[in-house]
């Protein structure tokens, strides 16, 4: 009898292991650690789907883990507090992709045909700080189902095998048991049913979710004569096509840091200058759009269209201010709105196949490094008329390739500077409120002399405009590590220009540069290279101004508060030593400078007689 037993419970352990295994595999979900309680107010994620059917919803169980195939589309929605305007996303799949460098405001992604292997899918929050994984398991189609079939065939032996042993109901009595004990209390506590969104709740979160943008730049593309496509191709071949064009426009806009906003049929819509603000957008929205036009050229001469009639797209920019925000109740959406996305969208329809065409205002912004084509004019409603012209590439001098398509060099340095103009702003900004009111001498407007006296001499020194951007950009950090220790500030003002600068399209090379130079600026430090004697020359180039007492007093009064007391009298021997020592590196700053340092030195050695 004993022996019987074992035998019946050893055969009911199978029998529920292979229905878990086949479960498993059919299903493509499995919670590992589903007892384990989650604060939800730090849940990301509000459901995750898998070839169109939802494997798991908020919150996801900690330990989740999502098996699929190789063909499966895996989709992750985010569940987001609209209501916090900070609130932005990174996610990216680790083993597949790397973390990007900014946060966007995009609450979904999914991910297609990835290969054998194990996946971890990380999403964090810039508003709440919130960070949420999900392993996920990929095997080949042919794998699962090979495995799945040999599940089957030994669970109808195992079934039959039980059956033979008189346990059919025993069986059918302990699984019920077990699901009613068991499962159900964990699949009522984990799985929950959407909140509804009242009416007033709904417009509240427009409201505080809504920003204004005073200068955004917003690209639409349409397929010309789509329509008439759409009559006489493959429904399958046409979604295809479709798909294929607007995933590569997807890799064309986020490598060019453009944010996009939705399509409708066989209409694209993005814009640059959100949700981070920027000055650079209208560049990039073009470069964004050369691009784009560029690829259905190649996809025109690659003749892969089963009707024998190439897609042509028509692009239209404008630039201006727009309002985004969210909408909807239940499936909530980012969007925006304004005169400019009007105007956008009647420089696409007003535009020509296989062209880019902006308005006049987008023009002026980017004359400097496109070469672009005059038009004429359209009448716009309420707005009178605006100029019109078509971006026929780069300009030759700013260009790689002779189609200019390919930014060259001197491209990127001169966006650059355009971008710095925007990096400025943020630092001094920062200094401003972040600087202790103690400090009299190393304040913003040392800083601001700073960088103002790195160009004059970089300029007169003949640096070229890659190398007087990098000096520049280190004079602006120069003193940000006052901002958090006096004491070697300098090592913290690189370690702040290494967080910063990615930001901003800085290369590794030239954040190290940079670093390199801020470190040149310690007191003890010995220049050598033309750009170090040039920021050397510049942070002290008030040693040589008329103004020199009353600044020599404010550091003095610096000097009292950090490193202890000490008299006028002994102040001016130590200024009086340092100077007597100090020489400038530049040509420049000995000819702006020397003679007036001297003076100083002598009214100084006045005061110690």
């Amino acid at each position: 009898m004993v022996v019987k037993f074992r035998h019946i419970y050893s055969c009911l352990v199978i029998y529920l292991l292979l229905i878990f295994g086949f479960i498993f595999l059919c299903t493509g979900v499995y919670a590992e650690n589903t007892n384990i309680v989650r604060d939800t107010t730090n849940c990301l994620i509000q459901r995750i789907i898998v070839s169109g059917d939802t494997v798991a919803t908020f919150p996801i169980p900690d330990g989740v883990v999502i098996r699929a195939k190789t063909d499966d589309l895996i989709e992750f929605d985010f569940f987001t507090d609209f209501s916090n305007q900070e609130e932005r996303f990174k996610f990216f799949l680790h083993g597949y992709n790397s973390e990007p460098e900014y946060w966007t405001l995009k609450n979904s992604c999914n991910y297609h045909n990835l290969k054998d292997g194990e996946y971890s899918f990380v999403l964090k929050s810039h508003g709440t700080l919130a960070e949420e994984r999900v392993k996920i398991v990929i095997h080949s189609s042919f794998n699962r189902y090979y495995i799945s079939s040999i599940i089957l065939i030994v669970f109808v032996i195992a079934f039959f095998v039980i059956f033979k042993v008189g346990i059919v109901d025993f069986f059918n009595k302990s699984v019920n048991d077990w699901h009613r004990d068991s499962i159900a209390p964990l699949y009522k506590k984990y799985v929950k049913t959407e909140p509804e969104v009242n009416e007033v709740d709904s417009r509240k979160l427009i409201h505080k979710a809504t920003v204004k943008y005073d200068k955004a730049t917003v690209l639409f593309a349409d397929i010309q004569g789509f329509t008439k496509i759409v009559e006489h191709m493959n429904p399958e071949t046409l979604i295809d096509e479709l798909d294929k064009f607007f995933i590569y426009f997807d890799e064309v806009a986020e490598k060019h840091k453009v944010e996009k906003i939705k399509t409708i049929g066989d209409a694209y819509m993005c814009a640059g200058g959100l949700p981070e603000k920027d000055s650079t957008n209208p560049i990039e929205v073009v470069l964004a759009a050369l691009e784009m036009q560029s690829y259905m050229q190649k996809s025109k001469h690659s003749g892969n269209m089963e009707t024998g009639e190439f897609w042509q797209l028509r692009i239209g920019i404008h630039t201006g201010s727009v309002i985004s925000g969210v909408i909807g109740r239940k499936k909530l959406s980012f969007d925006i709105w304004g005169d400019t996305v009007n105007i956008a969208s009647r420089m696409e329809s007003s535009g020509v196949a296989g062209k880019i065409n902006v308005s006049g205002i987008t023009y002026q912004l980017i004359k400097d490094f496109f070469d672009c084509e005059y038009r004429g004019k359209m009448p716009i409603k309420y707005k009178g008329e605006t100029d019109m012209y078509f971006v026929k590439g780069i300009v030759p001098h700013l260009s790689k390739d002779k189609e200019g398509l390919i930014p060259n060099e001197d491209f990127k340095t001169k966006l650059q500077w355009i971008r710095y103009n925007d990096l400025e702003d943020l630092v001094l900004s920062q200094l401003r409120e972040e600087l202790p009111s103690s400090l009299k001498y190393h304040n913003v407007k040392h800083t601001i002399d700073v960088c103002t006296q790195v160009e004059v001499i970089g300029r007169a020194e003949g640096l070229n405009s890659k190398e007087l951007l990098l000096v520049k950009t280190a004079a602006l950090f120069h003193d940000t590590g006052y901002m958090v220790n006096p004491v070697k500030h300098e090592v913290q003002s690189a370690r702040m220009a290494r967080e910063i600068l990615p930001k901003f399209n800085y290369s590794n090379s030239e954040i190290e540069a940079v670093s390199q130079l801020i470190m040149v600026t310690e007191m003890m430090s010995e220049p050598k290279l033309l750009m170090e004697k040039i920021i050397k020359d510049a942070d002290l180039d008030y040693l040589g101004r008329a103004d020199f007492i009353p600044l020599s007093e404010k550091l003095w009064e610096e000097v009292c508060l950090y490193d202890g007391k000490i008299s006028q009298r002994q102040w001016n021997v130590r200024q009086y030593e340092f100077i007597s020592k100090h020489v400038y590196y530049t040509n420049t700053a000995r000819n702006l400078r020397q003679v007036n340092k001297e003076i100083q030195l002598k009214k100084i050695k006045e005061f110690l007689v």
